[in-house]
């Protein structure tokens, strides 16, 4: 049996960039998004395992992949299952529908972390997590470590503020995505080009006050990025393809 979970956002103005396109940070805003609900949906939501468990979702690694740019008015379908398992990383597939036709994939891989420690939890110890996986609609593909270059340019060093954060009080996953699209100045990508592919790696919580230093650079439309602490630990890493 497969258990899955279909929902549908209209892209409206305040998600286009500069080129009339939906930004990255807004597909992973639906991609977060997409997780709670379907979450909610079998009851492993983030208030049930914190209350319950005293333990909280966080979201390791994420990618995505577009065959064609999002615009206003799209009607974006997102159908998504988790795969079970009983590691301490629970990933989950999502298909990008555009009117009926598949028009991108995404995989992220999450965990769940004590609230006070940190220390994460195995799946397995989560009787909400049995048997609502997506059985055969399970792919088989992981997010590794990106290898990022040791002689990454410096483009700037970024403070943290309130508008950065969530509601745990750090910076909120899709915020990363602007932070690699500002490193590798997407404002000045060819005027057809948009993001076909988005990577990023969590490594690190980040917080208000703190300053990133951001490394990057943008060649033949391959993008690395790495964003730096005050001691040099990278705090996550991002990898960026534009295609068009």
């Amino acid at each position: 049996m497969s258990c899955s979970y279909r929902h549908t956002y209209h892209i409206d103005t305040r998600d286009l960039d500069c080129f009339d396109l939906c930004r990255p940070s807004a597909v992973l805003g639906y991609l977060q998004d997409v997780a709670g609900l379907a979450a909610e949906n079998f009851g492993g939501a983030t208030p049930r395992m914190m209350e319950k468990y005293r333990h909280t979702w966080l979201l390791a690694r994420v990618q995505f992949t577009l065959e064609r740019p999002l615009r206003v008015h799209d009607a974006l379908e997102l159908h998504t299952w988790h795969r079970g398992g009983d590691s301490a990383v629970m990933y989950r597939d999502t298909d990008l529908i555009l009117n009926g036709r598949p028009v991108g994939q995404a995989l992220a891989a999450w965990v769940l972390a004590d609230m006070e420690t940190r220390a994460l939890a195995r799946m397995s110890a989560f009787p909400e997590l049995q048997g609502t996986d997506g059985g055969s609609l399970n792919r088989t593909t992981r997010l590794r470590a990106l290898r990022l270059p040791s002689d990454l340019p410096e483009v700037e060093r970024r403070a943290l503020h309130y508008s950065d954060l969530d509601v745990n009080g750090h910076v909120n996953n899709t915020r990363y995505a602007d932070l690699l699209c500002d490193t590798l100045a997407l404002h000045a990508a060819p005027g057809r080009a948009f993001v076909t592919e988005l990577q990023l790696n969590y490594l690190k919580e980040c917080r208000a006050g703190e300053v990133l230093t951001l490394r990057g650079g943008l060649q033949d439309g391959t993008g690395l990025v790495s964003g730096e602490d005050a001691g040099g630990e990278a705090r996550f890493t991002g990898l960026l393809r534009l295609g068009g």
